[in-house]
């Protein structure tokens, strides 16, 4: 395994940073009271080519290798997490199922403007009777003529407000349960289709979260992804696919968070000497240091291995699970060493501790992963 970066990609990496901390940071507060990413911070995304990470050069994009892009999600994800979900989702679950699944007039005609950010992608796969039940879906698509009718609901769809293009999933033989799933690109413009109500969230501000709804919503034949059928395999190869990038945006909070966590410890003074020196601190940040080390370490693997082309299913659940679970105890340790300021809205720590609960549950909860590295498991041992 190599998990060596190219110059270019450190020149990127360090650019990355720079933003990062030059300009997103300066704003995390007013992302937290307007509830909106800044458009002069997603203009200058655009100009960097962030909403690009995942596509060809061939189509616009930077044409980046996973472990490429886990290096520059975990500098993103060391920022505010509604401005790393808004990258994240579109570059991840909202674009990769057209790069690895879509044919090349669908390729040519969404991925230039999706690699410049003049498109945002978002994915609709969950409804109100289907969130880890992928299977269990109600929203339909019936074909007539040159064009396929999609009726139903999808809820809590990631950048839903934003996006330009949506890859749906939608019962098309009801009889034959996962195998009657296709996949769609959907753009917002089509008729029948619109966005619904805007969720309130515990947690990452400044990343709309909504239902999207399609009432006879009519869909050219042409945009079926893939082939009739597949929907429910391209759904798990796309999430499969995401969740080394996800893991690296975790890693990238989590670092940000020893970071803080360290320098405070150093900083604070309780009976008589810096808190860092108290034993029961320390050994805080040394776990939450051995945390991080051990996901830094499993998520290149998984990204190299994606890289490789090899079958990363049970290691992405793992790592999905891994991941998620790592930045929640890394969070919880950091409130609590920075003890009453911790808690304080004013300070960084009380929201990355909302923000990163959501990463147990969306992209497939910690049980559903389990279900999954079982389910290899016992593939394996057959």
């Amino acid at each position: 395994m190599n998990f060596k970066l190219s110059e270019d990609i450190l020149l990127l990496k360090q650019s990355v940073r720079d933003f990062v901390q030059s300009e997103v940071e300066e704003v995390t507060m007013q992302i937290e009271e307007e509830n909106k990413i800044p458009n002069h911070i997603v203009k200058m995304s655009k100009e960097m080519g962030l909403f690009g990470l995942s596509i060809p050069e061939a189509y616009g994009g930077l044409g980046i290798g996973m472990v490429g892009k886990c290096a520059l999600y975990e500098e993103i994800g060391a920022t505010h997490n509604g401005y790393t979900t808004l990258i994240g989702a579109h570059t991840g679950i909202g674009t990769v199922g057209i790069v690895e699944m879509g044919n090349e007039a669908q390729k040519r005609k969404y991925l230039p403007k999706m690699a410049t950010g003049e498109w945002i992608g978002a994915f609709a796969l969950t409804e109100p009777e289907a969130g880890s039940n992928a299977t269990n879906l109600k929203t339909t698509a019936v074909k007539k003529g040159d064009k396929y009718i999609l009726n139903g609901t999808k809820h809590y769809i990631t950048n839903a407000t934003e996006a330009s293009i949506f890859t749906v999933m939608a019962v098309t033989e009801p009889s034959k349960g996962a195998k009657g799933i296709t996949s769609f690109i959907v753009e917002k413009d089509f008729p029948g289709f619109h966005v619904g109500a805007v969720e309130k969230k515990m947690g990452l501000r400044g990343s709309d979260t909504a239902e999207i709804i399609m009432d006879n919503c009519e869909v050219p034949v042409e945009n079926v992804l893939s082939n009739e059928g597949e929907g429910y395999v391209n759904a798990l190869k796309i999430l499969t696919n995401g969740r080394a990038g996800l893991a690296a945006r975790n890693l990238g909070s989590c670092q940000k968070l020893l970071d803080l966590s360290v320098a405070y410890a150093k900083e604070r003074v309780q009976f008589q000497v810096p808190i860092i020196e108290h034993q029961a601190v320390a050994h805080m940040l040394a776990e939450m240091a051995v945390d991080i080390e051990a996901l830094r370490s499993f998520t290149y693997r998984v990204a190299w291995m994606v890289d490789e082309g090899k079958t990363v299913i049970k290691e992405a659940a793992m790592l999905k699970l891994f991941g998620s679970e790592v930045y929640n105890r890394v969070a919880d340790k950091a409130l609590q060493v920075h003890g009453g300021i911790g808690y304080i809205s004013d300070y960084p720590i009380e929201r990355f501790y909302r923000d990163a609960r959501i990463t147990r549950i969306y992209e497939g909860t910690s049980e559903i992963q389990k279900n999954i590295i079982a389910g290899q498991l016992s593939k394996e041992y057959s």
